[in-house]
């Protein structure tokens, strides 16, 4: 069924306009009579009816609300640091399809892609709309939102504030299944550039309470180890 997040909590009835109203009349072709759901982007799913449609302009009617059954009971933050090229695009993506809520491009010593801040901001604005498709796509009941970027060490720091923290390292580390149990309620995650961590960023990392976890023996790329660890994660903490 049709998804279209909304930014206020609707009543009785709800009107979409815009991108949305143009998407419901032109491409998908629907009709009155026919369902669609909305989300307050906070996990609340209304499920409508189309009232009438009036050119781009779509009046819907609720027929009834729920909890999103689609978000996981764990808070996972993916602190990733910037790949080269567009890899942030399929990050991005496979991380809001995969559960995550909240992603921190994150600038590390050995990072080959260096924006300023002008094009950070592109690229933030660029990630943030992927981040909505994808949300709409997986049936998520929230925008996972793609925070501005920070330096490593702001990053573990901020981390430092929540529940577990994991440090995807290849130099070796716990499995998640030992790190991450069901009744955690919040897990960061940091995943390394192309070139990997620097030691220095492991030692400070380690000093602000980060357990070093381990996708394994084989090296991936830094586009495919936060996929992989945050499917694991959510498989731990119950969730998959």
């Amino acid at each position: 069924m049709p998804r279209f997040f909304i930014d206020y909590v609707p009543e009785e009835t709800a009107v979409l306009t815009g991108a949305d109203g143009k998407h419901i009349a032109k491409s998908l072709r629907m009709h009155p009579g026919e369902n669609l759901i909305l989300c307050d982007s906070i996990g609340t799913d209304y499920h409508c009816e189309i009232d009438h449609i009036d050119g781009e302009s779509v009046t819907v009617r609720i027929l009834n609300f729920c909890r999103s059954v689609s978000e996981p009971s764990v808070r996972a933050t993916l602190y990733q640091a910037f790949p080269k090229a567009d890899k942030m695009d399929t990050v991005v993506q496979k991380a809001v399809e995969l559960g995550v809520s909240r992603i921190v491009p994150m600038m590390t010593a050995r990072c080959i892609s260096r924006p300023d801040a002008k094009a950070a901001r592109k690229k933030g604005e660029r990630w943030q709309k992927i981040a909505e498709e994808a949300a709409k796509q997986s049936g998520r009941g929230v925008i996972p939102q793609v925070a501005a970027p920070m330096e490593f060490q702001d990053a573990v720091l901020d981390a430092a504030q929540e529940g577990v923290l994991l440090f995807f390292y290849e130099g070796g580390g716990e499995s998640i299944v030992s790190l991450v149990q069901p009744q955690d309620r919040s897990v960061s995650l940091f995943i390394g550039p192309e070139g990997g961590f620097a030691e220095e960023e492991v030692t400070f990392a380690k000093a602000h309470g980060a357990q070093v976890a381990t996708l394994g023996p084989r090296i991936l790329r830094t586009e495919t180890a936060p996929i992989a660890a945050l499917a694991a994660i959510m498989l731990a903490s119950g969730n998959m």
